[in-house]
Formats: C-alpha cells, structure tokens, sequence
C-alpha cells in the first residue's frame, strides 16, 4: 500500500481498497472488522466535516474566513506556514488531531484556493502549507492526553503499571520540553527551504480590499459559520454532556451539524445545499485513504506482523541506555507511519512494558519515550496526514520531504529523552 500511494499506478482511493481485496484470499483478521474501519466514528467525522466544509463554500464563508486570514497574517511564505503550524499545534494540544486537522485543513484549502493556488498538486506553497497543518497537529498532539485517542491509551497504561490516577497536567510537565524541541526542530526545517521574498501571488493591502468589498455577513454564511463552531465546541467539551448524551461522541456531532446544513436556505428560501452537488465535492479520497489506512493498522495486527515486530525488539540485547533509547522511538515512529497512531499505541506499550520489566527498569519513563513515536509520524498518508492528502496533497511529496524530518526528529528525540532519563528523576515519575 505504501508503494501505491507513493508511485500511484492507480488512484489513492483504490489503493485503500487492498485490505479488503488481500484478506479476502489471504484471512489475517475477521473481515467484519476491517469492513468497519470504512465507516468507522473517524469516517463519520470526516464525513461530517466535509459536508460542512461543502456547506462554507456554498454560502461563500469560506471566501470570507480565506479574506480576512490573509488580510491579518499578509502574503509572506515564512508567516502563513509558521502561523499554520502554531495554530494546529495549539488546537490539537487541547483537541482531537483528528478534528483538528480535519477542520483546518479545508479553511487553509479555501484561503489557497483564494490567493491562486488552489490546485494543491502543482502549487509549491498550497503543498508545503498542508504538509505542515498536518506536521503541526501531530506535534501539537503529544502535548496534552486531550490530543488523541493514542494519549488516553498511554494514560491508561500508566494507571495500570502505577496503580494511581494519572493527573493530565503532569502530562503537561512531562512533555514540555520534548514539544518545545519538536516544535523549533520542525519550524526550522520547514522554513529551510523557503526565501523571504516567497508569498501568496498577492499582497496583503490586496486582500484587506477584498474583505472590505465583501458585503455583510448573509443569514446563510451566519447559520454555516454557527454549525461549523458548533460541531467543532460540542467535539471538544463532551466531557461537559457526557453523561446526558453518552452516545453523542465527536463523529456524531459532525454528522448532526451537517445534516441541519441541508436545512439552510439563500434569500429566496431556496435550499443552498443539495445532495447531488454535495456529493461532487465531498473529498471522497480522503475519507478512503484514512480508512485503508485503519485497515491496513487491523491486518498489522490480525496478521501478527506487529507482535513479530515486538519480538524482534525484545531479543535485540536492549540494556536501558542511549541505544534502547532509539530503537524504541524509531519502531513506533515507523510502526505510526504505517499504520494509525491509537493502534500504534495499542500494539507498542505493552511490548516496551514487557521488554523493560524484563530488565528490571521503572517503565514509566519509557512509557513516554514510547508515546513521543506515537504520536509522530510524517513520511505515509495514514491517519491524520490522509486528511491534506485527500485535499491534493502529494503523497510523493509527503515521503520526500518526510523521511528526511523523520530522521532528524528520531536522532532528536533520541538525544532529549536519555538526557530527560537519566538526569531528570521527575521524568521517571507520574
């Protein structure tokens, strides 16, 4: 699947079909369980957030959040990226990843698409832009337990090997310094390429005109912008209603916001959204190429290939120094890329639990070495990275400018968390 996406001698969606195609002849998991993953909560959100997205672009919100973005950031290359990259970075650190990049990513799309650089695929700046709404979400997510499913599996497992509640702030603590590094790491190699005098085609008093040309906020735009902020808010505070509504999970607030957007009608009360133009523009791409990737996590581990994995691991002669150290932050990095962060998650803690206990060392240190290659991963389009994949993004492109990250991050990371273990005892405790 990797070398699908990458070469792409069919199209991405196609690719995502192989878990299906392969496990039929070759049974590694119950089918009924990778048949979920195709409409899995995930899918439900992505679905959601596109048609709400569909919904911004019908009623001409989208132009109008693209304007004054581009009015307040200006036109140059170095500030829209490291504007982006914060803000997902900051989103995620309290949110989902999942919805956080799912609701950025057609923003940024319609603020391209605003400046001319709307086909992704040929447009340098519109490429490194998602790459990088993409990028920052991961990194942003390793900061707080709220920035994925993955971190509530590492709490989990923390709970249980310590016997005590595990307090989020202390997450916090823990992965400040870690997320400090990443994001400077990251902003540098992002920015290493890029001139000062690279920008969006116009400038920044171009895009102040055209947002003040803009007539008033329609009743349509008000009432798309009110469901948007509404599926997003919802999303983030269900611990608030949860117990009211505990089958209203994130997927399905989506899906509830997107189907009053139907509901909305233009000045002559004629319905702006309509099935059969929705449909046309909904990223069906990207809904298939998040969940052949869930897929292809599930066969991973149905297959056995991931235990293998952890064997493979486990007899390498590992001792707890700095060499212990890397390959366990570059086994779940990979692991991560090929598959999503939650099973990645899943699969590799217990492994690193088991190998640490048999060499008798505390492993909640390595509990959180383990999460930093969790939660990051930049070369393939599984996961969060499908989402700018599915809206043009190059997954060749993605692989060229990944890989190289990739090994920067890990020599990084590796470097922070042995200095963290072995002269920081407040990293080895909860």
């Amino acid at each position: 699947m990797a070398y699908w996406w990458v070469t792409r001698p069919v199209d991405l969606a196609v690719t995502a079909l192989l878990p299906i195609a392969i496990n039929a002849f070759i049974p590694m998991a119950a089918m009924s369980s990778v048949i979920a993953n195709y409409f899995s909560e995930t899918i439900v959100l992505l679905f959601g957030s596109s048609i709400l997205a569909v919904s911004m672009e019908k009623t001409g919100l989208d132009k109008r959040i693209a304007a004054k973005f581009l009015s307040v950031i200006g036109e140059k290359l170095r500030s829209q990226l490291v504007f982006w990259f914060l803000l997902s970075a900051f989103l995620s650190a309290i949110l989902p990843n999942a919805v956080v990049c799912a609701s950025i990513t057609p923003i940024a799309v319609s603020m391209l698409r605003f400046a001319g650089e709307g086909d992704i695929r040929s447009s340098r700046i519109g490429s490194k832009l998602l790459l990088y709404i993409a990028y920052g979400v991961g990194v942003g997510g390793l900061f707080s337990p709220l920035g994925g499913a993955m971190n509530l599996v590492t709490v989990d497992y923390l709970q249980q090997v310590s016997g005590q509640e595990f307090m989020y702030w202390v997450w916090v603590i823990r992965f400040l310094p870690i997320t400090a590094v990443l994001i400077i790491s990251n902003i540098i190699f992002m920015l290493r390429d890029v001139k000062k005098q690279d920008a969006l085609e116009e400038s920044k008093e171009y895009f102040k005109q055209e947002y003040k040309k803009m007539s008033k906020m329609t009743k349509a735009e008000a009432l798309s912008l009110i469901l948007f902020l509404a599926a997003t808010v919802l999303a983030f505070t269900r611990s608030f209603y949860q117990k009211i509504l505990p089958d209203l999970k994130p997927a399905y607030v989506f899906i509830v916001c997107a189907i009053l957007s139907f509901l909305i009608t233009d000045k002559e009360h004629n319905r702006v959204l309509k099935w059969k133009e929705v449909q046309g523009k909904i990223v069906w791409d990207l809904i298939f190429v998040f969940a052949g990737g869930l897929a292809a996590g599930n066969l991973i581990n149905g297959s056995g290939a991931a235990d293998a994995i952890g064997s493979i691991v486990a007899n390498m002669g590992l001792s707890g120094g700095i060499f212990t150290v890397f390959v366990i932050l570059a086994v779940t990095v990979i692991l991560s890329d090929v598959t999503s962060n939650t099973a990645t998650a899943s699969v590799a803690l217990p492994i690193v639990i088991s190998i640490v206990g048999g060499l008798g060392m505390n492993p909640i240190p390595w509990i959180f070495i383990a999460t930093i290659g969790v939660n990051l991963s930049y070369c393939l389009p599984t996961s969060i990275r499908a989402i700018p994949v599915g809206y043009g993004l190059e997954p060749k492109y993605m692989l060229k400018e990944g890989w190289k990250l990739t090994v920067i991050v890990v020599v990084l990371m590796t470097v922070v968390s042995f200095l963290l273990l072995k002269f920081v005892p407040s990293f080895s405790t909860i």
